[in-house]
């Protein structure tokens, strides 16, 4: 058994973890794609317990409770959808994601709140070309402080980028394209990672609504250098919520 703390930085909502990096975390210790559920808010500043179960999925526990799971699966996209940096930064200037009106502007990842260097500060927008439905896109430099040993940006931070555009898609209705303002929440989480950039690589995020059922909305995301490869791949699902459940008061 293993222990991991996640450090308070990398909230989502504010006493919690930011579901991408906690999924990112867990997934380290599991080859290849990773499907990893999350069960209950992921504590900030607390050590958590990962271990094996004899089927050989992953938990991830705060004591007793079940924070997390985790298992191995193979992703594959319903599309690929790709833009190049400049038509992501372009989408950026209609994100979603307005400081005034920012849902949790401290998260560690789509934060308006947030310095730079500090979060990851992506800010997913419409693309804002004819397509049959929404795509959103941003662009991404990862900052030197998100190497890992081997000098690449450590996994965790690909499916945290892979995360908050995902949500923002959930609030695209997939049919109408319409844009609601529903509060979510990350409840699965599923990447694969291809190739990990370098921290100074510019790199385009493109995301995009796939359905909806009842509470659930599902969506998926690609990560590429800006020469089009294929870094990384993921499908979500945001569970829609109270806001005081979002902001862990529910």
């Amino acid at each position: 058994m293993t222990g991991i703390i996640i450090d308070k930085r990398f909230c989502g909502p504010p006493n919690s973890g930011n579901g991408g990096y906690v999924c990112g975390r867990l997934a380290q210790h599991i080859p290849g794609g990773a499907e990893v559920t999350l069960r209950a808010p992921p504590p900030l500043d607390t050590p958590l317990a990962t271990s094996a179960t004899d089927d050989g999925t992953w938990e991830l526990r705060d004591g007793a409770k079940l924070v997390a799971t985790g298992r191995a699966v193979n992703i594959e996209l319903t599309r690929l959808e790709t833009a190049s940096f400049e038509e992501a930064c372009a989408a950026e200037s209609r994100t979603l994601a307005k400081p005034h009106e920012h849902p949790l502007p401290t998260c560690f990842v789509c934060g308006t709140a947030r310095a730079e260097g500090d979060g990851l500060r992506i800010f997913a927008g419409p693309l804002g070309r004819p397509t049959k439905s929404p795509v959103l896109a941003a662009s991404w430099v990862p900052d030197p402080n998100l190497a890992a040993d081997d000098g690449l940006v450590a996994p965790e931070f690909l499916w945290s980028a892979l995360d908050c555009p995902t949500g923002f898609a959930c609030n695209c209705d997939p049919q109408s394209s319409a844009i609601d303002r529903t509060p979510l929440l990350l409840g699965r989480m599923s990447a694969r990672i291809e190739t990990r950039p370098h921290p100074g690589d510019r790199c385009i995020i493109t995301a995009w609504p796939t359905g909806r059922d009842g509470r659930k909305r599902m969506a998926e995301a690609a990560l590429h250098d800006e020469g089009g490869r294929l870094l990384a791949a993921a499908k979500t699902t945001w569970i829609a919520v109270e806001r005081e459940v979002q902001l862990g008061r529910g």
